[in-house]
């Protein structure tokens, strides 16, 4: 298979498959293999790597090329995990800042959110992709391109990856980011629950001859629309008559759709892309069996409606990638790994949910065109713009860590600090994915020396409110403890033994002396 390799030389040697050299080919050996070279696997890989750990990619596709329309931009928490690494600006440099959060048809707009990046950018996820990969590769991460995997043996040591040439890789732990119809899902034996398509489309970039109806229409049959993209191709969405189709959209498809809902079908030719989606919904029973994890699409899937998709697999990523690294390290016991399950299942869970319910309103019959009426007012509404505006962006993620303060178990806004060393933001911190302790009381008052190693202790001021989106202002805290993803695991002042529990619970045990 081809290979590309990393811009350095990775954490240890390696033999790798494929490479275009002479002489016998030899199976190479990882801590961590991910499966799909995506947003998802490239930033769980970004994640890993920042921790030094040994991990490789294998993306079937020879190159970083994405084939047909995918996600379009990315919203406001995505933009902030990438900030808390230092890398969103290679993201804000390439895309358009807009607004971009809807639900149903309904622009919610989170610019007066409490959040530097109170906005969404508009970034096709091709430009998403090749930012992210040659990060990674700046990391010393390989991609193996063209590897097309087939199956994998597992035992209390390892994984055995097969891939389709005959050659194999080992690892420690094997990560699936391969999409909905994942082969590491379906090997590992792990139920994917949900409900099949009621409704399918095709989207497309295409040129046309004739003069459409632009803009949206709705039907019995579902939505509808043309529009142009600036001087370029004409962006068409129509849905399917039929339901169920497992081949790659043609253009004969989309003709056939576009003459069964406008009767012609605009002289529609030279598409530049044509994709389809449904509104499946589906989520795996378990994000983990034993030494495979499952992250993204192949963890759950949905309509795109809201945008959410992309989102919600790097958050996955973001979530797992400093757990497995703690594993894999020895640092902390294997079962910080079901803690990953515990706290992204119910995210998407909620994602399905939402995404169902704008499915349901996207009808062009009466009493659902009420329906949407009667939702875009309710969203005009302060209180319920936050509520969805909050959910959609990101923003409102709260793990159940347990009960106090409300900082526990979100996102740590990203504050101006007062450092001894001068001015300091809270995502700076966090840029090697470490976690960090954060004391706003008396300079060395939290001891935490067993950890020293591990954590990152900054002593800081900070002058001003706390606000969290929805919640508003919360009471100023006298320290936190900050996750590498950025949520807050413990908040309090100097309980030595409540902070201890703390670190021990997400950091590993102190080392025995």
């Amino acid at each position: 298979m081809g290979v590309l390799l990393s811009t350095r030389a990775p954490r240890a040697a390696l033999s790798v498959p494929g490479a275009r050299a002479t002489g016998t080919r030899r199976c190479s050996r990882h801590a961590v293999v991910i499966v799909g070279g995506g947003p998802t696997g490239l930033t769980l890989a970004g994640e890993l790597a920042l921790a030094s750990v040994d991990v490789a990619i294998v993306e079937r596709r020879r190159s970083q090329d994405v084939a047909g329309l995918r996600a379009g931009g990315l919203h406001s928490r995505s933009i902030e995990v990438f900030d808390q690494r230092g890398i969103a600006d290679r993201f804000l440099s390439q895309g358009q800042v807009t607004q971009i959060v809807r639900f149903a048809g309904v622009a919610l707009d989170i610019s007066d959110f409490p959040t530097r990046h109170n906005y969404g950018l508009a970034l096709g996820q091709q430009h998403i992709e090749g930012i992210l990969a040659a990060w990674v590769a700046e990391l010393g991460v390989p991609i193996y391109y063209g590897g097309e995997v087939t199956g994998f043996v597992e035992d209390a040591t390892g994984v055995v990856v097969e891939l389709s040439d005959g050659q194999s890789l080992q690892a420690g732990y094997l990560v699936g980011c391969d999409g909905g119809r994942s082969l590491i899902r379906k090997s590992a034996g792990i139920d994917f629950l949900g409900s099949d398509p009621t409704t399918s489309n095709l989207i497309a970039e295409v040129e046309i001859t004739e003069e459409p109806h632009w803009g949206i229409r709705r039907d019995a049959l579902g939505i509808h629309s043309l529009s142009k993209l600036g001087d370029g191709p004409v962006r068409v969405l129509v849905t399917e008559q039929q339901v169920g189709a497992t081949r790659e959209p043609t253009l004969r498809d989309l003709s056939e759709a576009l003459i069964a809902v406008y009767g012609t079908d605009y002289g529609v030719h030279s598409p530049t892309s044509i994709s389809r989606f449904t509104d499946m919904t589906r989520q795996a029973a378990s994000y983990r069996k034993g030494r495979v994890l499952l992250a993204g699409d192949a963890a759950h899937v949905h309509p795109p409606d809201g945008g959410q998709g992309l989102q919600t697999g790097v958050q996955d990523a973001v979530n797992l990638g400093w757990k497995l690294a703690q594993v894999v390290k020895a640092t902390a016991p294997e079962r910080l790994l079901d803690t990953y399950h515990a706290e992204r299942h119910p995210v998407a869970a909620r994602v399905l949910r939402n995404t169902m319910a704008s499915v349901a309103l996207r009808g062009g019959d009466q009493r659902t065109t009420v329906l949407r009426d009667c939702m875009s007012e309710l969203l005009g509404m302060e209180e319920p713009r936050k509520r969805f505006g909050a959910m959609l962006s990101g923003l409102d993620i709260h793990y159940d860590l347990g009960e106090g303060h409300p900082l526990l178990g979100r996102r740590m806004p990203d504050l101006d600090l007062v450092t001894a060393a001068g001015p300091l933001r809270v995502f700076k911190l966090l840029h090697e994915a470490r976690p960090v302790l954060l004391n706003f009381g008396e300079p060395g008052a939290l001891d935490m020396a067993p950890w020293a190693d591990r954590v990152r202790r900054t002593d800081a001021k900070y002058v001003g409110r706390w606000d969290l989106p929805v919640l508003g202002a919360v009471t100023s805290p006298s320290a936190v403890l900050i996750r590498p993803d950025g949520y807050v695991a413990w908040v309090g002042g100097p309980m030595q033994a409540r902070l201890a529990d703390a670190l021990s619970l997400w950091f590993g045990p102190p080392p025995a002396t």
